[in-house]
C-alpha cells in the first residue's frame, strides 16, 4: 500500500515514521528545501544561523517526551535556556538548530523536497496528487499543510472542507539579527506577550550552537497582523528600531538583519480532534490546526493518523 505524505514538519514527519516503522510504503513531499516546517533554522553567510520558526518544544505526552529524549541522546537535540527548567517544564531546542529534531525524525524516510504539490483528489480506489505537472497515484495520501492550503489544494466544494475552514490562526512577523560582539550581561530571552515584539531570543545561547551573536525577535500577533504585507525589507525597517530600543543596543553594532513572515504562526481555534478522513479512508488531513498550538499538538495529529490507517488496512 503506498501512502503520500504532504508536508515534513512534525505531522507529515511522525506520521510517515510510523508508518514506514510498520512496514509501509512512504513518501513524504515538501515544497521547502529544509525540514520540520515551522521547527526552522535559517542560515546566513559567516556561519551566523537563526531559529526563525518554533523557539522550543515541551512535552507533556509519554511518547512525545519518550521521542525527546532518544533525539537528546543522539546528540540532535538539547535543553534550554540554561540553568535547568522553568516553571517545571523542559524545554527542548534542536541541536545544532531547530531542523536537528526535524532530521532525527526523517531519518530513513523517502523525502522529496522542493516538491509543490498543487491539487489533491479521492479517485474513488485511492487517492492522486498532482505535482510538478504530474499525476502520481497513490492508495492514500494524508495532508499536514496548513488548514487554508489544504482548502486550496482540495477546493471549496469538497465535503470535507467545511470543518477545518474553521479553523484559525495567528500570523508571526520574525526578525533576525546579527551583532558584532556578545552581549552577556543580556539574558538569553526577552517574553513580554502585550509588548509589539512579544519574544526576544538570543539564538547563541542555546545548546550547540556555533559562535556569533544572533538573535531572533518575533512579533505580537496583534503587530505582525497590522504589518503582515509589507515587503520584507520594511519589515525589518519596522522592527529593527523596537530590537534595538528594547535591548538598548546601538544600531552600529548590527552586522545582519533580515525577517520572514509567517502567516500560519499560531493555531487560536483548533478543531478539536486529531484529523479527519475522507469516508473512504483514501485522503486524511491533520496537522496542529486540528489539536492546538504547539508542536507536540502536531506530533499527536500525525501519530494519530498513522495508527488510523495501520488499523483500517
Amino acid at each position: 500500500m503506498k501512502t503520500a505524505v504532504i508536508g515534513a514538519g512534525m505531522a507529515g514527519l511522525s506520521c510517515a515514521r510510523l508508518l514506514q516503522r510498520a512496514g509501509r510504503d512512504v513518501t513524504v513531499f515538501d515544497k521547502g528545501r529544509g525540514l520540520g516546517g515551522r521547527m526552522a533554522t535559517r542560515r546566513a553567510g559567516d556561519g551566523l544561523q537563526f531559529d526563525h520558526g518554533a523557539q522550543y518544544v515541551t512535552a507533556k505526552d509519554d511518547g512525545f517526551a519518550e521521542l525527546l529524549a532518544r533525539a537528546q541522546a543522539a546528540g540532535q537535540a538539547g535543553t534550554w535556556p540554561r540553568g535547568g527548567p522553568q516553571d517545571g517544564k523542559t524545554r527542548y531546542v534542536g541541536v545544532p538548530g531547530m531542523t536537528g529534531l526535524a532530521k532525527f525524525m526523517a531519518e530513513g524516510l523517502d523525502i522529496r523536497r522542493g516538491h509543490a504539490v498543487t491539487a489533491m483528489r479521492d479517485t474513488g480506489h485511492g487517492a492522486e496528487i498532482e505535482i510538478d505537472g504530474q499525476r502520481l497515484a497513490f492508495d492514500r495520501v494524508v495532508c499536514t499543510a496548513p488548514v487554508p492550503q489544504i482548502i486550496a489544494l482540495l477546493g471549496q466544494d469538497h465535503p470535507l472542507v467545511p470543518a477545518p475552514s474553521r479553523i484559525t490562526y495567528d500570523p508571526c512577523l520574525t526578525l533576525m539579527v546579527a551583532l558584532d560582539r556578545p552581549f552577556p550581561d543580556l539574558p538569553d530571552h526577552h517574553r513580554a506577550p502585550e509588548a509589539d515584539l512579544a519574544w526576544i531570543a538570543q539564538d547563541g545561547g542555546k545548546p550547540e550552537r556555533p559562535e556569533g551573536n544572533c538573535w531572533v525577535a518575533q512579533a505580537s500577533p496583534e503587530w505582525s497582523r497590522r504589518h503582515l504585507e509589507l515587503e520584507k525589507d520594511h519589515i525589518v525597517e519596522a522592527m529593527l528600531p523596537l530590537f534595538l530600543d528594547r535591548l538598548r543596543i546601538d544600531p552600529a553594532r548590527v552586522i545582519h538583519r533580515a525577517a520572514h513572515r509567517w502567516r500560519y504562526a499560531r493555531v487560536t481555534a483548533p478543531l478539536g480532534r486529531p484529523f479527519l478522513a475522507s469516508d473512504n479512508n483514501t485522503l486524511y488531513l491533520g496537522g496542529d490546526g486540528f489539536i492546538g498550538p504547539r508542536v507536540e499538538a502536531a506530533y499527536l495529529s500525525g501519530c494519530a493518523i498513522a495508527r488510523e490507517m495501520l488499523d483500517t488496512a
